[in-house]
């Protein structure tokens, strides 16, 4: 009998890439979509008749006990967040809501509908924040430095509070940085590799950014998924660190992406101060020594590579071409 796995957030960017991964590996794939949702579902439209969708909400405990009593899942992916750190500062309510307090209603949800499942909580770098040491572990202390970052610190501390107080098998990832073609275009990774796509084919002109010189450990999102799923795999619950070991600068980023449609990025990229953030983080960059010792994960994609496939995947869609993935 198959494996039943139910994703929170399956229309972004790692539920797409997840649901694709379990699919793959003989699953029976269940997602959460938000009722009356602006949601886009391109990212999964490939995927229709192959996935179950239900309707929930973070913000109502009912529908997630009812969508994952009708599920009946093995394993619980909570992808589903306000996932974009410039936004929670604009919201940082609401922010907390679905990010932080969201946690909590999914995990009450298990404790009440699938006591038994294996739980995921999608945890982030940005808890490092004003970091402590470099790089940074499972047992670096946090010091977020956005709204968002102290969500998920929330969200990080609630799914650890539930393993020990009610013996769930529920793990964190502390996920850094990961891209791909599939990112949102507010992310500055694929507003970079998007533009510059457009810029090649004469729709645009200029580029505007913030500060080139931030630094950030970028891997590709469909190694990381593979890390979400190993981790549930695990006798032991646990919480792990998924990144690459390695920074680049936001210039970097640029000039692999130009590069890569043969331009000079000095000509097109333009400094706006508007895109700078009321607090910048430190340097994150992560140790996946554990990782690899536990669980036999280790990024597969170079950060160049990664970029040039985002470049060319947005060249493809400017061009109404088939999706590169």
């Amino acid at each position: 009998m198959s494996k039943r796995a139910f994703i929170t957030g399956i229309t972004g960017q790692d539920g797409s890439y997840l649901a694709e991964l379990l699919l793959e590996k003989g699953y029976e794939v269940h997602g959460m979509v938000r009722r009356a949702s602006t949601e886009k579902f391109e990212r999964i439209d490939h995927l229709k008749g192959k996935i179950t969708l239900h309707q929930a909400d973070l913000l109502d405990h009912r529908s997630l006990v009812d969508a994952i009593r009708s599920s009946k899942p093995d394993e619980i992916y909570n992808l589903a967040a306000m996932s974009f750190v410039g936004t929670s500062w604009v919201q940082p309510v609401l922010t907390a809501e679905f990010t932080g307090i969201g946690v909590t209603r999914v995990l009450e949800a298990m404790r009440e509908a699938a006591p038994e499942a294996r739980f995921y909580q999608a945890s982030s770098s940005e808890m490092f924040g004003k970091v402590r040491e470099v790089p940074q572990t499972e047992d670096t202390p946090f010091h977020p430095r956005s709204p968002y970052g102290v969500a998920k610190a929330y969200g990080h501390y609630i799914t650890l509070n539930y393993r020990e107080s009610y013996d769930l098998h529920a793990s964190s990832g502390i996920l850094f940085n990961h891209e791909s073609p599939r990112r949102g275009l507010e992310f500055v990774t694929r507003k970079i590799t998007w533009h510059a796509a457009n810029i090649k084919l004469g729709l645009l002109d200029e580029l505007a950014l913030g500060n080139l010189d931030s630094e950030r450990d970028w891997g590709y999102a469909k190694d990381y998924v593979e890390g979400m799923w190993r981790m549930l795999q695990q006798d032991t619950p646990d919480d792990y660190v998924l990144a690459t070991g390695q920074t680049q600068s936001v210039q970097k980023c640029v000039e692999v992406a130009f590069d890569e449609i043969g331009m000079d990025w000095e000509k097109y990229v333009r400094i706006d101060p508007a895109f700078v953030r009321p607090a910048e983080v430190d340097l994150l960059i992560g140790s996946y020594d554990k990782a690899k010792d536990k669980l036999g994960w280790e990024p597969t994609t170079s950060f160049e590579d990664l970029i040039r496939l985002m470049v060319r995947a947005d060249l493809a869609l400017l061009k109404g071409e088939p999706p590169i993935s």
